[in-house]
């Protein structure tokens, strides 16, 4: 385990740092919140020590840009402080401080508390399973391409905007934001019990046809519900869940499987809705060439209010950027241009 120490004071860094690699770690150091945020991007380092008081940028100034940024996996921090009142601490919790140390610091408390870290981080093996989950089920549609690695990108931009509005400030937390990103691809798992001459059919399907594909969102949420059953309250499952269930509503009740109106529709739905219908119009599929950006961002726009929450809709605008820019990064080789 690579752990990086954040702290502007030399002394404090040596000590840290003898301690950490005495321990069997290796250990990195930067000097403050700006050189820490470099050297996550790589995702080689995953277990930050930060001190609190730091000149340019606080150490819960720290764990809020380190919550905003889109790294590679989850990032675990402790805090050392001298801060250590409730309020004060509920206060760093909120920013995304995971741990605190009081200094002066006890060696073995701070080792025990990385110890705890370490475990967290662990559990990441469980998004890598859900992932490769999604993905088998992906793999039976040959031209769905970096869908899924789109839709949940998208997602998370989404969800990070919304956070910032007052409507959403109570209900979108970093790690709502997070559970998102990990749970968005499982929308259409529920597509591994349609049937390949529907799933695949080239043009447009029949009524009938139709009835059975849209069975996926059903199927969906019954496999996520029974892994619920087995293990009640987890929270990815739940999100994953309602995702599966509800991607397909529309904001006029018009949608399906259970014909949910406005708000009745999970917020996680409603945000993975317009993620899937834009990356659906700017990629090729047997049945449709792909639209270039500017199109597809007419045709949702001219949605709001009857298929997509305008709240939602709205977002995707003021991020249309960032669409632009996660559609290059993952783009196909038949993709539309811009």
């Amino acid at each position: 385990m690579r752990v990086l120490i954040v702290d502007d004071d030399e002394i404090a860094v040596l000590v840290l740092k003898d301690a950490l690699i005495g321990a069997g770690y290796t250990v990195d150091t930067a000097g403050d919140g700006h050189e820490a945020l470099a050297l996550l991007k790589d995702g080689s380092r995953r277990l930050v020590v930060s001190d609190w008081e730091m000149p340019l940028m606080t150490g819960v100034e720290l764990c809020r840009a380190i919550r905003a940024e889109e790294l590679l996996g989850y990032v675990y921090i402790i805090l050392l402080t001298s801060h250590d009142t409730p309020l004060e601490r509920v206060e760093g919790l909120r920013a995304g401080a995971d741990d605190f140390v009081a200094k002066p610091f006890d060696t073995g408390e701070l080792l025990a508390r990385i110890g705890t870290g370490e475990r967290v981080l662990s559990m990441e093996t469980r998004d890598v399973a859900i992932f490769a989950m999604a993905k088998l089920a992906e793999s039976r549609d040959p031209e769905t391409g970096a869908h899924l690695e789109r839709v949940r990108s998208y997602s998370r931009v989404l969800a990070q905007h919304l956070a910032g509005l007052p409507k959403f400030r109570s209900e979108i937390s970093p790690e709502y934001a997070r559970l998102i990103y990990l749970t968005s691809p499982l929308h259409d798992i529920g597509k591994v019990g349609i049937p390949d001459s529907v799933l695949l059919k080239p043009g447009r399907l029949s009524d009938r046809e139709f009835e059975i594909m849209k069975m996926h969102a059903t199927l969906g949420a019954q496999t996520l519900d029974a892994a619920l059953s087995q293990f009640p309250g987890v929270k990815f499952l739940e999100m994953g869940r309602d995702i599966a269930a509800s991607h397909h509503e529309r904001f006029d009740g018009s949608g399906y499987p259970s014909h949910l109106k406005g708000e009745q529709i999970p917020l996680c739905g409603r945000i993975v809705a317009v993620a899937d219908v834009y990356d659906a119009l700017t990629s090729r599929r047997i049945y449709k060439g792909a639209f270039a950006h500017d199109v597809a961002r007419s045709m949702i726009v001219s949605e709001t209010m009857t298929h997509f929450d305008p709240d939602v809709v709205e977002a995707f605008v003021q991020t249309e950027q960032r669409f632009l820019d996660i559609r290059e990064r993952f783009a196909d080789a038949h993709a539309a241009a811009a």
